[in-house]
């Protein structure tokens, strides 16, 4: 919980960094960056045993079986977020970005196009930025003028950013190696899962434009 309440304490002191200023606000800004604020949470972690013994720190003590489970993961993770980079540099992305953009789709265009994007190339950062930019232009064409047609329209691209993880994407790894899933289980339970959430979510938003428009 400490580092997390470190890493939150930083955030709300630089929102109010006008207000905010001297010694202090250095201070908290230093220990809440999150590689600090691990580092910290992991030294704390030390004081866990009733009583420190340096055979905590050997291969068969805390840390070696930490960086033995952890190792693999790091290392899959990693793997995951290269292929996705690489796809990301190939530019997949503005391609399908491009050829759905042709289409006059309606509330279905940007959640499409961010579908399209989040799958070829696993970030969904990425597909959140590219879709918007994409969109951006062509609000006004598409009829998407108004304040809450507006909302929708971004409701639309987040519900398609979510479709569908999977080897591309380094979050894949994350759950699937925590929870211990093998890859087959993590295509059936977690991709199928995350491709439920956006279709769903994009339903009930066509739903919604449907009453509104």
């Amino acid at each position: 919980m400490v580092p997390i309440l470190l890493i939150l304490l930083r955030s709300v002191i630089n929102s109010l960094k006008s207000d905010v200023n001297g010694t202090a606000f250095r201070l908290i800004s230093f220990i809440g960056e999150p590689v600090i604020a691990l580092l910290i949470g992991m030294f704390l972690a030390l004081l866990l045993p009733k009583k420190f013994s340096f055979n905590m720190l050997s291969a068969s003590g805390w840390v070696g079986k930490a960086m033995q489970d952890a190792a693999s993961i790091i290392l899959i993770t990693g793997a995951g977020g290269i292929f996705g980079k690489i796809l990301q540099n190939s530019g997949i992305a503005g391609q399908l970005g491009d050829m759905l953009a042709e289409a006059n789709l309606s509330i279905w265009l940007p959640f499409l196009l961010a579908a399209a994007i989040k799958t070829a190339q696993g970030s969904s950062t990425v597909a959140l930025i590219t879709a918007a930019s994409i969109m951006l232009p062509m609000m006004s064409t598409l009829g998407f003028e108004t304040e809450i047609q507006k909302a929708l329209v971004v409701v639309a691209i987040g519900t398609g950013s979510a479709v569908f993880s999977h080897a591309n994407d380094s979050f894949f790894w994350v759950v699937t190696q925590l929870s211990g899933m093998d890859v087959k289980t993590g295509y059936r339970l977690y991709s199928t899962g995350t491709f439920i959430l956006g279709t769903s979510g994009a339903l009930l938003l066509f739903i919604c434009h449907l009453i509104i428009s």
